[in-house]
């Protein structure tokens, strides 16, 4: 894509579509003009209405084969499900297979995926501890060279990733957190984060350029991402109705990373009212009022930005926006 072309991709979601469709949807994206894709790393969808939760690497493979843009995991828990050796395989892996397209979101995760491999579900600060610690393990095993770790959380017996990339991949925290975001900065490659309101997105961002520059390193040369979901439809009734029946999670206001189970995400989604939506996603059937939108992200300094629309209707959305919306947004 030319470098004055705004970097807006496509938000893949796994807990929506079956695995097929999803990659079809992704190869459909890329025509339409986005550029690259993130997909989602879950094993249970937020609700039981949303119905998959397909295995995130075999579908990355997949889309990969079929699409020349970046593929990433927006963002993957190296934590509980997963010893983060077995995630710096995979994702060295997938870079290996496709030179210079394969980036790592990681984060801290949330119960609904996680807890199904039982034990404690600890409070936030420990899962993000956990997670800067499995970061530090996959950087190590990232050199190619033989390491050991002996943690708070994990241990690794010394060993290597035997099938590495000529490059590793690049690592992103995902975060909402200003100072999970400042030690993102100081530690990682990037910072991937769900829009809220353009001012909040900035002073995350600010406070991931103060962890870089206290690290020695260029804030500029970071990936900055944002997510923005969003609900557009050819008409506002049928977008509004659109979002708060495939995508009821995104108006909940409350934190939802200890809710265990897809059935209690559906009856809370029963609470749900179009008007919830408010501030949290836009719903419109104006593509121009989507363009400004994502713009206003673009403009505090996202470096690409991942749309979700929650239509079920994905194909038309990706057509219109791809003629009307994408070649209007600026870097």
């Amino acid at each position: 894509m030319a470098g004055s072309r705004a970097r807006v991709g496509y938000a893949a979601m796994l807990e929506r579509f079956p695995p097929s469709e999803v990659v079809a949807l992704t190869v459909e994206a890329e025509q339409a003009g986005f550029d690259g894709v993130m997909a989602d790393d879950h094993f249970q969808p937020w609700t039981a209405h949303q119905g998959q939760a397909g295995f995130v690497w075999n579908v990355m493979t997949a889309m990969a084969e079929r699409t020349r843009g970046s593929v990433g995991v927006g963002a993957t828990c190296p934590s509980f499900r997963w010893h983060p050796a077995v995630v710096a395989q995979a994702a060295a892996t997938l870079e290996s297979m496709y030179p210079g397209r394969h980036w790592l979101g990681v984060g801290s995760g949330e119960a609904i995926s996680e807890h199904v491999v039982g034990g404690y579900w600890p409070e936030a600060p420990e899962r993000i501890a956990r997670m800067f610690e499995a970061v530090e393990i996959i950087q190590k095993l990232f050199t190619g060279r033989d390491v050991r770790h002996d943690g708070r959380f994990f241990t690794l017996e010394r060993s290597r990733l035997w099938t590495m990339p000529d490059v590793a991949p690049p690592i992103y925290v995902a975060t909402s957190g200003p100072v999970t975001a400042r030690r993102a900065g100081a530690s990682t490659d990037g910072i991937i984060t769900v829009a809220s309101t353009p001012e909040k997105v900035a002073t995350l961002f600010a406070r991931f350029d103060d962890g870089a520059r206290s690290a020695g390193k260029d804030p500029s040369a970071a990936t900055k991402i944002v997510q923005v979901h969003l609900a557009w439809a050819p008409d506002d009734a049928d977008a509004a109705e659109q979002a708060v029946r495939e995508w009821p999670n995104g108006a909940m206001r409350f934190s939802k990373a200890d809710i265990r189970s897809p059935h209690d995400f559906e009856q809370m989604a029963r609470m749900v009212r179009p008007e919830d939506f408010e501030g949290r996603l836009l719903v419109s059937s104006d593509p121009d009022a989507h363009r400004r939108e994502i713009q206003a992200y673009l403009d505090v300094g996202a470096t690409h930005v991942y749309l979700h629309n929650v239509s079920a209707d994905q194909r038309t959305w990706l057509k219109v926006f791809g003629r009307e919306v994408l070649p209007a947004l600026t870097p």
